[in-house]
């Protein structure tokens, strides 16, 4: 509750600092549509009121991640429309690291006492499985170790952040980098086009290198 009610408060006083307007365009996008009409709007403030959009757009977006709703990829891909390539993947990875963050805590807080209480046996089990797994394999992190169970079952916040940090870094290239064509999407599907391919093998070869090194080693 009163995570809720600090992020609320920060939107009032965003909305606070904002001329007087009809903002009835203010919402969630759920589609490309939606987006595109919030897109519309939000490019007359985002030059005289950068700071309240900077603002406003994080709060929305650290919220998001941090209670799991669905829709990030939009809010990405407004990222990209607003601030362009580099601004807009610097801040999505940024708010989307921070609202993971606040999960994982969140789930520390409130989460891991709960599962001990009803399941100290599993909760048991699943930490000695991982204290014998190479963190240094990224896939294993990308399946297992998420959000809420990662500090259940005791993984350390700093491999939490590095994975999720470096693990963001493609997804937000990829549409960010739409963002700024908005105009040109028809689905989310065209945003896997064959000229991001390159980009996103070249990112795979290097996720997946400390897995080779470490075998070779053995």
């Amino acid at each position: 509750s009163g995570v809720v009610l600090g992020f609320l408060i920060g939107l009032v006083c965003v909305y606070l600092t904002m001329p007087q307007s009809k903002y009835s365009f203010l919402k969630l996008p759920r589609n490309l549509q939606d987006l595109q009409i919030l897109r519309d709007n939000l490019e007359i403030y985002t030059s005289d009121y950068t700071v309240q959009v900077l603002v406003g757009y994080s709060l929305v977006y650290v919220f998001m991640q941090t209670f799991m709703i669905p829709g990030t990829v939009f809010m990405s891909l407004l990222a990209g429309a607003l601030f362009g390539v580099f601004k807009g993947m610097a801040l999505v990875v940024s708010t989307a690291t921070a609202g993971a963050s606040s999960c994982f805590f969140l789930s520390k807080l409130i989460g891991r006492p709960l599962i001990f209480s009803l399941w100290p046996d599993k909760l048991v089990f699943f930490q000695d499985q991982l204290g014998s797994v190479n963190f240094c394999r990224p896939r294993f992190y990308e399946l297992y170790a998420v959000k809420v169970a990662s500090p259940i079952v005791d993984v350390s916040y700093h491999i939490f952040f590095l994975a999720t940090f470096i693990g963001l870094i493609p997804a937000a290239f990829v549409t960010v980098r739409a963002g700024i064509a908005l105009g040109e999407l028809q689905s989310l599907g065209d945003l896997y086009d064959f000229s991001s391919m390159p980009t996103l093998f070249l990112i795979g070869v290097l996720s997946v290198t400390p897995t080779l090194i470490s075998k070779k080693k053995a």
